[in-house]
């Protein structure tokens, strides 16, 4: 797997360079050019002419020096003699056009044969063109620089195929964006990702904020507010796509870096959905199941290992003990178990089609109050609540109010809280809920990692807090499938916490109330 992973981060790390260089590809400032002449004199004029010209120059004595020469330098011109010794210049030639790697580099052959026969020849093995000795050297340059100019345009226009080719056919979304967010380019998973036509060609209209604002949420909001430079070490920006009738909740992870060409960024957008599930259900899983799994499968374990060993010689009420624990240890499995199974369910309680009505939250608060014995549970609103509809569904309502109210319960001194519940209607067309409880101050670190999944807040975890840890995760994730926002933090008016839950607003006429 490391080196899976190793492959993947070299993978990516090449995908973000071959689009940064579509944002603005350049020409290499100089070209290297093989002299091939088996003559020093002949080296040595031709290295006069070049080198006051800025090109780069390499050296080879005879044929087989230049095969050799060419092969590790792929020179963008070759400039040789046809009469050399073992090999001559024609030879080199059609050696070089039947070697894939060196087939397209251009040689002109310098010769003093100007019979048309010869220049045919040369032709026929490939040659690009002829200079005739003794040459004019205007002429030689002009040629060199038209030559080189062109091996230089088809070899710019040969990379970009292949760039576009990876990009074009990556699983991650790429774009180029200027300082004025303007979308410069953007490949196909780019353009899926956005809801943009496929076409290429098609220029695109909206800046990339407000083409992401019509499909997406910015999650979290912080670490958008310096977009599209990231300070420091800022939180991972991400869109997220609120459960649909056809879809569940999409995740794409946005990474942007600097592109090559002036004042532009390259922006790649990665699906993370099945990231942001794992790291959701996975987070302190195993020491979970080690710990609060086993504990009752011990307890059952042993009671019935007396039971069996011993049962002749117990008294009644001894194997009714015994026969009680193991029934306490079962249903404190059995528990467990159905706590990991909602949460892992919940997600299909949040509904596209359905809603809830919040004038019916005061009457739930109170009934779910009762039902865990909790006496001071209270419910304020506005007047308008009465038409509010939020984007879940009454079941879902009912679960997280439970879970929230249990969680108060659970971490309150004497296991009796004062709630207070209200809810708000927002101008942004959402519904505010706010749940605060007089139970216990969290640290900040307790307040950090409230919304994973299986952490309990112990100080040394022994596995006997209650629960599985489960209850505000299973929030967050009703919350955040129905494109909502959860936020808990400690009350600055005495010890106890606030819950405090954004969700968007519905009307009659959209949804079916659920």
């Amino acid at each position: 797997m490391g080196e899976l992973s190793h492959w993947d981060s070299q993978t990516d790390h090449v995908k973000i360079r071959v689009v940064a260089g579509l944002g603005g590809f350049k020409m290499k400032n100089t070209s290297t050019i093989l002299i091939v002449d088996d003559a020093p004199e002949g080296r040595v004029l031709l290295e006069r002419l070049l080198t006051a010209e800025g090109y780069d120059l390499a050296f080879a004595g005879d044929g087989i020096e230049a095969l050799a020469k060419a092969a590790a330098l792929t020179p963008d011109l070759i400039l040789m003699d046809v009469m050399m010794p073992h090999m001559n210049g024609f030879e080199v030639c059609q050696r070089m056009r039947a070697d894939p790697l060196l087939a397209k580099v251009p040689v002109i052959l310098i010769t003093a044969l100007d019979d048309r026969a010869s220049r045919l020849h040369g032709l026929e093995l490939g040659a690009d063109d002829f200079v005739t000795k003794p040459f004019d050297q205007t002429e030689l340059l002009t040629r060199v620089r038209s030559i080189t100019q062109i091996n230089r345009y088809r070899q710019l226009l040969l990379e970009r195929a292949k760039f576009e080719w990876v990009v074009e056919n990556t699983d991650d979304g790429y774009l180029i964006i200027n300082t004025g967010d303007d979308v410069l380019y953007a490949n196909p998973q780019a353009r899926l990702y956005l809801g943009l036509p496929a076409d290429q060609n098609e220029l695109i209209a909206l800046p990339f904020l407000e083409l992401a604002a019509k499909k997406y949420q910015r999650r979290p909001e912080a670490a958008w507010q310096t977009w599209p430079a990231q300070m420091g070490q800022a939180a991972p920006r991400y869109l997220m796509q609120p459960e649909t009738a056809s879809a569940h909740a999409f995740w794409l992870q946005v990474d942007v870096f600097p592109a090559e060409a002036e004042r532009s960024w390259v922006v790649r957008l990665r699906d993370m959905t099945r990231e942001v599930a794992s790291q959701r259900d996975m987070r302190g899983f195993h020491e979970m199941v080690r710990h609060k799994l086993r504990t009752p499968l011990i307890g059952m374990q042993s009671s019935l290992e007396i039971l069996a060993r011993h049962a002749a010689k117990l008294t009644s009420e001894e194997v009714a003990d015994m026969a009680n624990r193991a029934l306490r240890s079962v249903q404190r499995l059995q528990s467990q178990i159905d706590d990991i199974v909602q949460y892992l369910t919940a997600p299909s309680l949040v509904r596209p089609e359905a809603s809830f009505n919040l004038a019916l939250l005061p009457a739930l608060a109170v009934e779910i109050g009762a039902d865990l014995g909790l006496q001071n549970v209270r419910v304020s609103g506005q007047q308008e609540l009465d038409e509010a509809h939020i984007a879940l569904s009454r079941q879902a309502v009912e679960l997280m109010v439970r879970e929230i109210l249990e969680n108060a319960q659970k971490f309150h001194p004497d296991h009796a809280p004062s709630v207070e519940i209200s809810a708000v209607c927002l101008l942004s067309n959402e519904a505010r809920l706010r749940f605060a409880d007089n139970g216990m101050t969290l640290s900040p670190e307790q307040l950090a990692q409230v919304w994973t999944p299986y952490y309990q807040g112990e100080k040394d975890f022994t596995g006997e807090a209650p629960g599985m840890g489960l209850g505000l995760p299973l929030v967050i994730s009703l919350v955040t499938e129905a494109g909502g926002t959860a936020n808990l933090y400690n009350r600055d008016d005495g010890p106890g916490v606030v819950v405090e839950l954004t969700v968007p607003l519905v009307w009659p006429e959209e949804k079916a109330v659920g």
